[in-house]
């Protein structure tokens, strides 16, 4: 793929990205974005980002193209799923969606451009203001690629100078979001750096901690606990570690009027992005005592994971990957000879697909790559009787429930620790003004200036 050297990561691959090259890149950045981003108003940010979005949306964009091209090889997802991914990222990013989110995390669409105040702030005599950091890294996980761009998107919207720091092999889209930016406003797209380096690259990690206002990294929690302990105390830290999620369907949702829907909404989320983000189950907690079984469920979630691999296909899996799905698949069919209490379904000569239903087993963790556990459940409560000794790393709940019995249990849900609660179906597809791990997007990035008068 030939790119015009914009950024560093479109260097070639014999370059040697050197500490005095990468931090002569951040004081570029910073420069650039004084004299280009920090004085854009916020309606102009949300008109390039709203201009990029609709070019990706685009069949014959060119950019799309070739994420779609090099995509499925570099990233391991089919050519479906990834554009898939990309249309449900992209078509969230609207101007109405940007000014939910910005009255959402500062009670005004303008605070980032001028003073304002809420009732009580002008009933205290004061008004404030919000700045972005002057530099913000981005510590991107690179499983699946919409929070990298989500995180671009933000970082723009508060007129910060961005590193972004992929895993290696991970570039693809982000390079190519930048580019998109170069496309429409070069000189925006010079306050953007994209870079690549393998881990432990102590020298190049030392020059970002150093010259950085505030640091995100997505990753395991030992990975975020490390680079916790390397920055320097000024520096704003946001970490988003490891997460799980379930869904749970009621009894109520497997009436021969719901069922198809129910497994229609409960397959969606297991083959949005082959499963691997943190929004998506690991288990479907299926209430028994309904017209279909918690068994029923999941032949019927088989087959339409079945059909999926004709139209969406998973992605192909390193040989590591490939080989735990395949010792799994081996321990639950000899439980399966052993007990009626464990029914396996599995793609033939494949690993594309996998249901587990198992009865009476604690929380199961997935290998992912769309091999998800079904258990049955005699009521909510057991789901989060189940579900507490993961409690404190649950972020998604997906709910397939009477529209009576939704705002009982999302509170019963909210109270015990999930962070997020949705509609099965919708795990994977979170609303711009979503907030990460429970915390705003926006404001956490930003610092407020009052003025009391």
């Amino acid at each position: 793929m030939n790119l015009p050297h914009y950024f560093l990561a479109d260097l070639p691959a014999s370059a040697t990205l050197t500490p005095k090259l990468l931090a002569e890149a951040c004081d570029a950045l910073k420069r650039n974005r004084h004299d280009y981003l920090a004085q854009r108003s916020t309606d102009e940010i949300i008109g390039v980002l709203t201009e990029m979005a609709a070019s990706w949306l685009q069949s014959d964009d060119e950019l799309r193209r070739l994420a779609l091209e090099f995509g499925p090889p570099q990233l391991g997802f089919s050519r479906e799923t990834l554009a898939h991914g990309l249309d449900e990222f992209f078509r969230q990013l609207t101007r109405e969606n940007f000014e939910r989110l910005l009255e959402q995390d500062f009670g005004d669409v303008q605070r980032l451009d001028e003073w304002g105040a809420t009732r009580a702030e002008w009933a205290g005599g004061k008004t404030a203001m919000a700045t972005g950091p002057e530099l913000l890294v981005h510590i991107a996980a690179g499983n699946i690629p919409n929070p990298t761009l989500t995180s671009m998107s933000f970082g723009l919207l508060v007129r910060s100078a961005q590193v972004v720091k992929c895993a290696s092999g991970t570039t693809l889209l982000p390079r190519l979001f930048a580019h998109s930016l170069y496309r429409i406003e070069p000189k925006l797209a010079a306050s953007l750096e994209v870079v690549e380096w393998p881990g432990g690259a102590t020298e190049l990690e030392h020059v970002l901690w150093t010259t950085a206002d505030c640091v995100t990294a997505t990753g395991q929690d030992e990975t975020l606990a490390q680079i916790r302990r390397e920055l320097p105390s000024h520096v704003r830290f946001l970490g988003y570690g490891h997460r799980l999620s379930f869904g749970y369907i009621a009894r109520d949702m497997l009436t021969s009027a719901q069922l198809k829907k129910t497994v229609s909404d409960a397959a969606a989320d297991v083959v949005a992005w082959d499963q691997l983000g943190c929004l998506s189950p690991h288990v479907f907690f299926v209430q028994t005592g309904g017209i279909a079984t918690p068994e029923q469920f999941a032949a019927q979630l088989a087959e339409v994971l079945a059909h999926h691999e004709q139209t969406q296909p998973r992605g192909a899996l390193p040989v590591g990957a490939a080989a735990t799905i395949a010792a799994r698949r081996q321990i639950y069919a000899m439980r399966a000879a052993q007990s009626d209490r464990t029914r396996v379904w599995q793609s033939e000569d494949s690993t594309a697909w996998t249901v587990v239903c198992e009865a009476e087993a604690p929380f199961p963790i997935s290998c992912l790559h769309r091999f998800i556990h079904i258990r049955p459940v005699n009521d909510a409560a057991e789901v989060l009787q189940v579900a507490d000794a993961q409690r404190r790393q649950i972020s998604t709940v997906g709910l397939a429930v009477p529209r009576s019995q939704f705002p009982t249990l999302a509170r019963q849900l909210g109270r015990w620790g999930a962070s997020r609660i949705c509609a099965l179906g919708q795990m994977q597809r979170p609303p711009l003004t979503w907030r990460h791990d429970g915390r705003p997007a926006l404001a956490d990035l930003v610092t407020w200036t009052d003025c009391e008068s």
